[in-house]
């Protein structure tokens, strides 16, 4: 059975993370603050322990990756998360985006597509600590109608379009983040749901993710 420990030399690594994220671009103190309060090494596999405060991505289980910090911390920088926001995350993966949306105040409704995955957020071993994510196993591109509209949507994987049930599941003023792909790398945008229904659309800079799949495998 793995043991959980959180030590001084831990810290000292996320502390060196967050200065290495604050000199890279981010500005969001709260994100930083976020960051800096979560043991990413608990995310990860012991064998990555000695590594796990890299600003790079590793590899999970059935494929997939836990983001570079930097990524998890732009995407949530973009949202502006509030304390209480309903926020949607399509591709829960290690859990480590959702528990940053979590730290920051919000609910999360997080949807994953692979049932090994699923599975072992039952296990998680931060859930009593962000009682606030809600696990869901499902197809990212339906969504969760049931339980919208969001006040933010967040998809962690690259998506070939941008999902319409989706924008029907985001409220009025709400903010999804998504990177949409070009080639082999994403562009991250940024859509805003006006009064009239309209999106509007920002671009920034580019990200390579797994690609956001259709269906659920398992």
């Amino acid at each position: 059975m793995r043991t959980y420990e959180d030590s001084y030399r831990h810290k000292g690594l996320r502390k060196k993370l967050v200065d290495l994220l604050k000199e890279k671009g981010i500005t969001d103190e709260k994100v930083l603050e976020a960051i800096n309060n979560i043991p990413r090494h608990y995310f990860l596999d012991s064998a990555f322990d000695e590594i796990a405060y890299e600003d790079r991505a590793f590899p999970i289980a059935e494929g997939q990756t836990i983001s570079q910090p930097y990524t998890v911390a732009f995407q949530t920088q973009l949202l502006q998360i509030k304390p209480f926001d309903k926020v949607l995350e399509i591709g829960t993966g290690s859990i480590y985006q959702a528990s940053v949306l979590a730290e920051l105040g919000a609910t999360v409704y997080t949807i994953e597509r692979q049932k090994k995955l699923f599975d072992k957020a039952k296990k998680f071993v931060l859930k009593s600590k962000y009682p606030s994510i809600k696990f869901f196993y499902g197809d990212g591109f339906e969504g969760l109608p049931t339980y919208g509209p969001f006040d933010k949507i967040i998809i962690t994987a690259a998506a070939p379009i941008i999902p319409p049930k989706l924008i029907q599941q985001l409220k009025v003023g709400g903010k999804m983040v998504i990177p949409v792909n070009e080639g082999e790398q994403q562009r991250m945008l940024r859509l805003t749901k006006e009064e009239n229904g309209q999106i509007t659309e920002e671009a920034f800079e580019q990200f390579s993710f797994v690609p956001m799949l259709t269906g659920k495998n398992g």
